[in-house]
Protein backbone atom coordinates (compact mmCIF):
# COMPACT_ATOMS: atom_id res chain seq x y z
CA UNK A 1 0.00 0.00 0.00
CA UNK A 2 2.73 2.45 0.79
CA UNK A 3 5.10 1.40 -1.95
CA UNK A 4 1.72 2.29 -4.25
CA UNK A 5 1.19 5.60 -2.68
CA UNK A 6 5.05 6.58 -3.74
CA UNK A 7 4.76 5.20 -6.62
CA UNK A 8 1.57 7.97 -7.66
CA UNK A 9 2.95 10.52 -6.12
CA UNK A 10 6.38 10.04 -8.02
CA UNK A 11 4.27 9.55 -10.87
CA UNK A 12 2.17 12.79 -10.20
CA UNK A 13 5.27 15.04 -9.77
CA UNK A 14 7.22 13.69 -12.99
CA UNK A 15 3.99 14.64 -14.56
CA UNK A 16 3.86 18.03 -13.70
CA UNK A 17 7.22 18.07 -14.40
CA UNK A 18 7.50 16.56 -17.64
CA UNK A 19 4.30 19.48 -18.72
CA UNK A 20 6.37 22.54 -17.18
CA UNK A 21 9.66 21.66 -18.92
CA UNK A 22 7.78 20.95 -22.14
CA UNK A 23 6.15 24.30 -22.25
CA UNK A 24 9.17 25.81 -22.22
CA UNK A 25 11.37 24.23 -24.97
CA UNK A 26 12.93 26.39 -27.12
CA UNK A 27 10.32 25.08 -29.72
CA UNK A 28 7.21 26.17 -28.09
CA UNK A 29 4.73 28.46 -29.61
CA UNK A 30 4.27 30.87 -26.53
CA UNK A 31 5.12 29.84 -23.02
CA UNK A 32 2.89 32.90 -21.71
CA UNK A 33 -0.09 30.91 -22.91
CA UNK A 34 0.35 27.64 -20.84
CA UNK A 35 -2.65 25.77 -19.78
CA UNK A 36 -1.57 22.57 -18.05
CA UNK A 37 -1.56 24.18 -14.95
CA UNK A 38 -5.19 24.99 -15.49
CA UNK A 39 -6.92 22.56 -12.69
CA UNK A 40 -4.76 20.83 -10.11
CA UNK A 41 -6.73 17.76 -11.07
CA UNK A 42 -6.79 18.32 -14.79
CA UNK A 43 -4.45 19.13 -18.15
CA UNK A 44 -6.35 22.90 -19.43
CA UNK A 45 -5.16 21.69 -23.20
CA UNK A 46 -7.98 21.91 -25.73
CA UNK A 47 -6.24 19.94 -28.74
CA UNK A 48 -3.54 17.47 -29.33
CA UNK A 49 -0.96 19.62 -30.47
CA UNK A 50 -1.32 21.48 -27.48
CA UNK A 51 -1.44 18.27 -25.52
CA UNK A 52 1.71 16.61 -26.86
CA UNK A 53 3.78 19.96 -26.69
CA UNK A 54 2.89 20.26 -22.68
CA UNK A 55 2.17 16.81 -21.78
CA UNK A 56 3.88 14.22 -23.68
CA UNK A 57 6.97 16.20 -25.47
CA UNK A 58 9.11 16.62 -21.86
CA UNK A 59 9.68 12.65 -22.36
CA UNK A 60 8.83 11.78 -25.89
CA UNK A 61 10.51 14.99 -27.00
CA UNK A 62 9.46 17.48 -29.23
CA UNK A 63 10.24 15.77 -32.58
CA UNK A 64 8.15 12.26 -31.13
CA UNK A 65 11.78 10.31 -31.28
CA UNK A 66 11.91 9.35 -27.66
CA UNK A 67 14.73 9.47 -25.42
CA UNK A 68 16.84 6.98 -23.30
CA UNK A 69 18.40 8.72 -19.58
CA UNK A 70 16.66 7.93 -16.55
CA UNK A 71 14.30 5.58 -18.73
CA UNK A 72 13.57 4.63 -21.90
CA UNK A 73 10.75 6.62 -23.63
CA UNK A 74 9.68 5.44 -27.10
CA UNK A 75 9.58 7.07 -29.89
CA UNK A 76 6.14 7.95 -31.55
CA UNK A 77 7.73 8.79 -34.75
CA UNK A 78 6.90 6.18 -37.24
CA UNK A 79 5.74 4.17 -35.06
CA UNK A 80 3.91 0.78 -36.26
CA UNK A 81 2.40 0.50 -32.90
CA UNK A 82 0.36 3.30 -33.03
CA UNK A 83 -1.74 1.47 -35.87
CA UNK A 84 -4.04 -0.29 -33.75
CA UNK A 85 -5.85 2.65 -32.21
CA UNK A 86 -6.73 1.34 -29.01
CA UNK A 87 -3.02 0.59 -28.05
CA UNK A 88 -2.15 4.27 -27.89
CA UNK A 89 -5.48 5.01 -26.08
CA UNK A 90 -5.21 1.90 -23.79
CA UNK A 91 -1.31 3.43 -23.01
CA UNK A 92 -2.60 6.95 -22.64
CA UNK A 93 -5.66 6.02 -19.95
CA UNK A 94 -3.51 3.03 -17.77
CA UNK A 95 -0.12 4.10 -18.55
CA UNK A 96 2.85 1.32 -18.75
CA UNK A 97 6.39 0.53 -17.24
CA UNK A 98 7.54 4.23 -16.48
CA UNK A 99 4.67 6.23 -18.51
CA UNK A 100 2.23 6.86 -15.63
CA UNK A 101 -1.72 6.62 -16.61
CA UNK A 102 -3.05 9.98 -17.22
CA UNK A 103 -6.80 8.91 -17.74
CA UNK A 104 -7.41 10.60 -14.43
CA UNK A 105 -5.71 14.16 -15.76
CA UNK A 106 -7.32 13.96 -19.26
CA UNK A 107 -10.97 13.98 -20.50
CA UNK A 108 -12.51 11.56 -23.18
CA UNK A 109 -12.04 14.21 -25.69
CA UNK A 110 -8.30 15.18 -24.60
CA UNK A 111 -7.33 11.65 -24.84
CA UNK A 112 -8.64 11.09 -28.49
CA UNK A 113 -7.65 14.20 -29.54
CA UNK A 114 -3.61 13.66 -28.51
CA UNK A 115 -4.05 10.00 -29.78
CA UNK A 116 -5.16 11.38 -33.13
CA UNK A 117 -2.34 14.08 -33.15
CA UNK A 118 0.36 11.47 -32.66
CA UNK A 119 -1.43 9.02 -35.03
CA UNK A 120 -1.33 11.41 -38.08
CA UNK A 121 2.01 13.55 -37.23
CA UNK A 122 5.50 12.40 -36.77
CA UNK A 123 5.98 10.32 -39.68
CA UNK A 124 2.44 8.41 -39.36
CA UNK A 125 -0.22 8.86 -41.21
CA UNK A 126 -3.19 6.52 -39.68
CA UNK A 127 -6.42 7.20 -40.94
CA UNK A 128 -9.14 6.18 -38.89
CA UNK A 129 -9.86 8.63 -36.05
CA UNK A 130 -10.34 8.16 -32.20
CA UNK A 131 -13.63 9.45 -30.97
CA UNK A 132 -14.81 9.96 -27.27
CA UNK A 133 -16.32 6.97 -27.08
CA UNK A 134 -13.89 4.83 -28.28
CA UNK A 135 -11.81 6.31 -25.05
CA UNK A 136 -15.19 5.83 -22.56
CA UNK A 137 -15.30 2.18 -23.40
CA UNK A 138 -11.96 2.09 -22.64
CA UNK A 139 -11.43 3.21 -19.37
Amino acid sequence: MRSCLLWRAVSAACLLLASGAAAYAADAPDATHHTSFASPSRFGEEDGEAIYRNVCAGCHQPDAKGAVGAGAYPALAGNAKLEAAGYPVTLVLHGHKAMPPLGGFLSDQQVADVVNYVRSHFGNSYADPVDEATVKSAR
